[in-house]
């Protein structure tokens, strides 16, 4: 749409849009999600336009996804609600774009009043030792957080991490702040069960399962039956018994959400047919699955068998290419 939108004064919501370049097709999608579409008035449709493109500074293309995805949004004052919401959400730190952004990901975010959500939002993640600067990062990153209810949904998450023992001072910040999706999932439906299967099937317990929560929470979210389980069987088939399964999850949680036909299989193939390493070298060095096949493993290898040179698996990853360099004699030290 191309130049400066029509005056929307008397007109539907749905006329204004047809007026403003979305196609009867478009209308038609919008008017499914938003089912009285044809009887909302277009009168506040152009200063919301004009605010979000000019104000907020949000791309083109992007308000036109927006407004398709939330035409209700349209219907909004300027005044009353949406430059109030806008401005408190830039004066938590975000960085210049941000509140555009977050505005394309959950155009709801504009609907919810500043004094009844955001205010008590922002006072629920300081007492977890969350700044305004850490929580404008999180809605930037997850606006749709703004929608869940303290009582209903954060306080029992809250709780339910601080059951497994992550409730040392701003520890449970930390995780939210490092995995802002968390809040988004089902306790009873997805944490919970995930937690109880790293603890009884894993073997995760206490400090193990504390720092694998603390350090990539994210693998709280992950589906036990359709990723978790299987890669927890690839491993044991491979021949690593309980316990060492145990210490690799715990020294490297990816190990049970990374793919096991493009990473798990390949670097084990390699490590025991290529390198003639025994696979219960990685239990002590479980980051082994964290480096590139290509760029790291085969090439540090390939220059560690021409020298004829052998070493621990750690010794031969845990450092930058600069460094392998440097420790192998391959460039002077400086």
């Amino acid at each position: 749409m191309a130049g400066s939108v029509s005056n929307g004064s008397g007109k539907s919501l749905a006329r204004w849009l047809r007026e403003n370049g979305f196609d009867d097709d478009a209308v038609a999608r919008m008017s499914r999600r938003c089912r009285n579409l044809h009887s909302l008035d277009a009168g506040e449709a152009p200063g919301v336009w004009d605010y979000l493109l000019t104000g907020v500074k949000m791309e083109r293309r992007k308000l036109r996804h927006v407004v398709a995805k939330c035409p209700k949004l349209l219907t909004l004052s300027v005044d009353g609600k949406l430059a109030p919401t806008v401005q408190c959400l830039a004066t938590l730190q975000a960085r210049p774009g941000e509140v555009a952004q977050a505005i394309a990901k959950f155009p709801q975010i504009l609907f919810h009043s500043v004094e009844e959500k955001l205010c008590p939002l922002l006072a629920f993640f300081q007492t977890l030792g969350v700044s305004e600067r850490q929580l404008a990062k999180l809605l930037m990153v997850n606006p749709r957080l703004i929608s869940y209810s303290i009582e209903a949904k954060f306080s029992q998450t809250v709780g339910f991490l601080a059951g497994l023992g992550v409730d040392r001072e701003g520890m449970i910040g930390k995780i939210l702040t490092k995995e802002p999706y968390i809040m988004g999932y089902s306790v009873d439906k997805r944490l919970r069960p995930t937690a109880e299967f790293l603890k009884s099937e894993v073997g995760l317990q206490g400090p193990d399962l504390q720092r694998v929560v603390m350090t990539f929470p994210d693998i709280l979210s992950r589906d036990v039956d359709k990723i978790l389980r299987p890669n927890l069987a690839f491993l044991q088939s491979r021949g690593f018994s309980r316990d060492q399964v145990t210490a690799l999850v715990a020294g490297y949680p990816p190990v049970l959400i990374k793919s096991i036909k493009h990473c798990l299989e390949p670097r084990i193939k390699f490590l025991v047919e290529e390198m003639g390493r025994d696979m219960g070298e990685v239990v002590g060095y479980p980051q082994f699955f964290r480096h590139g096949l290509k760029r790291s493993l085969e090439y540090r290898h390939k220059v560690l068998k021409q020298m004829n040179s052998s070493c621990s698996l750690s010794e031969m990853l845990d450092c930058n290419h600069k460094k392998f360099a440097m420790k192998f004699g391959l460039v002077a030290a400086v």
